[in-house]
């Protein structure tokens, strides 16, 4: 099944754009970039790529190259967006729509005290009806789906009910794709990374939603390691976002063609994969960028591999030099037996 797909609607007579979502890497902040996201396309053709979250603000009044620029390469790509005011978070997304991402993804996930003092991420839960408004502009200023990444709910609002009645608002407002990270996120008393893995997840939550919203597409996150634990999801859900395991053994997902997407394409070995991501990185040194900040995505490549752990202290150890060229990743690649 092809990434994007385009389907006509009989009754509507119009053409409508749809992704599939049956796998994707998860925003996660300063690791999915646009050097990781190229990475990642070169060992996976069709799982969806997000960025990190980028604050409505930046885009307003920052350096709009910096926060959406992406390469050509990438699609299909999602970019998320984190905010609370709907005239704001309306204007990103139709400047985001214009650089051309494929989907706009709102933040209400995310527990850090940071982002909460922004009212972003998992506080807007207690206030569905300002999130379902800020979905309707949304919605409003671009073409392309508006979707939604929650929990399954904060602090002591935490049971089905809770859960049931925001996603309802989330229906009520045209949201047809919505990603839930099935732990609940705790606002106050725990860090973000602690927050990753306290309390346990709830897989059943997202379950139920998926059966009491039968129209609404349900991404389940959280704690997905394995392609084998992907297919035993994609039984009760949609599809399945995985977060730390794509990045921290990016390899990981050579298979997922394969296992998720029916597409037999030949995959490309470890060094094959390292091999085509030097002449990404020596475009970018061209462009003034530090070889250190598009290597520091491949450290993980041959995990488990012979060699490894000196492929990764050589680069570790010679990335972040002020002299370092690209070269420096082919003089890593020399460590590997």
């Amino acid at each position: 099944m092809p990434d994007t797909v385009l389907m006509t609607d009989p009754t509507a007579h119009t053409t409508v754009r749809t992704l599939d979502r049956r796998l994707s890497v998860a925003p996660m902040m300063d690791w999915t970039t646009r050097d990781y996201r190229f990475l990642a396309r070169l060992i996976t053709r069709h799982t969806l790529l997000y960025t990190e979250m980028v604050v409505a603000q930046a885009i307003l009044h920052g350096d709009r190259d910096r926060f959406l620029s992406f390469n050509d390469e990438e699609h299909p790509v999602a970019l998320q967006l984190g905010g609370s005011d709907p005239q704001r978070l309306a204007e990103a997304a139709r400047i985001a729509g214009d650089y051309g991402y494929d989907e706009i993804n709102l933040n209400v996930g995310c527990p850090s005290d940071r982002v909460q003092q922004g009212k972003i991420g998992a506080i807007l839960m207690a206030e569905p009806e300002l999130v379902a408004r800020c979905v309707e502009a949304m919605q409003a200023a671009v073409s392309v789906p508006v979707t939604v990444k929650t929990r399954i709910g904060i602090d002591d609002q935490d049971d089905y009910d809770f859960l049931y009645r925001f996603v309802g608002r989330m229906e009520a407002a045209g949201c047809t794709s919505l990603t839930i990270h099935a732990r609940k996120a705790i606002l106050s008393g725990l860090s973000p990374k602690e927050n990753r893995d306290i309390p346990p997840l709830i897989y059943q939550r997202a379950y139920a939603i998926k059966q009491a919203f039968p129209h609404i597409e349900v991404i389940l996150n959280g704690g997905v390691k394995t392609l084998d634990e992907v297919h035993q999801h994609m039984g009760e859900v949609d599809g399945v976002m995985i977060g730390r395991e794509a990045y921290q053994n990016p390899y990981f997902l050579a298979e997922a063609d394969r296992v998720v997407f029916a597409d037999d394409h030949p995959i490309a070995s470890r060094r094959t994969i390292a091999e085509q991501f030097l002449p990404y990185v020596e475009r970018r040194y061209a462009l003034g960028h530090a070889p250190k900040h598009s290597l520091r995505h491949i450290l993980n490549l041959f995990q488990g591999q012979p060699g490894a752990r000196r492929f990764r202290r050589h680069l570790s150890e010679n990335m972040h030099k002020p002299e370092t060229t690209p070269q420096v990743l082919m003089d890593a690649l020399a460590q590997l037996p």
